[in-house]
């Protein structure tokens, strides 16, 4: 035997090696895995919220004084009409038409109630009248969100 030694690695270097990268790999996986899961919420969150914004936005845009006639969602005309409107089996545009891609969602409930919003300050003046409606959207994974907005009674130009 010559005195030159052989290069290489050994048998339990190579399994010292396989082990440590099998480890580090199992732990990026787990990462990648936790990060995709919690990727969708902030998309389920967003959804939720569109679909309570939008709502609101209706609601806000109708008349503040009782006018006469309700029934279905067509025909709200001011915002009373709304109280205690809800979904089932997904949201649905004005005529009652199931909206694709939101099947999973449902507005539990829309609340219209009569409140003062008085300053603390005393420094504007009182709004004897306005309205507060409460929209509540469920969504998948069992996420709620809950939207609320005033509607004041306030003269025209």
């Amino acid at each position: 035997m010559s005195g030159r030694r052989e290069r290489g690695f050994s048998l339990i270097e190579v399994i010292v090696l396989v082990v440590v990268v099998s480890a580090a790999l199992v732990g990026v996986l787990l990462i990648f895995q936790t990060s995709t899961r919690a990727s969708a919420d902030p998309q389920v969150q967003k959804q939720a919220v569109a679909v309570a914004e939008a709502l609101l936005d209706e609601i806000l845009l109708a008349s503040y004084d009782p006018l006469p006639g309700t029934g279905t969602r067509a025909d709200f005309d001011d915002v009373d009409d709304y109280a205690g409107y809800s979904t089932a089996g997904g949201i649905r545009d004005i005529q009652g038409n199931p909206i694709a891609g939101l099947e999973a969602y449902n507005v539990t409930g829309v609340t219209v109630s009569v409140v003062s919003l008085n300053d603390t300050g005393a420094v504007l003046p009182a709004v004897n009248e306005a309205k507060r409606i409460t929209v509540t959207v469920a969504g998948p994974q069992a996420f709620g969100f809950t939207l609320d907005g005033y509607r004041l009674n306030y003269a025209g130009p």
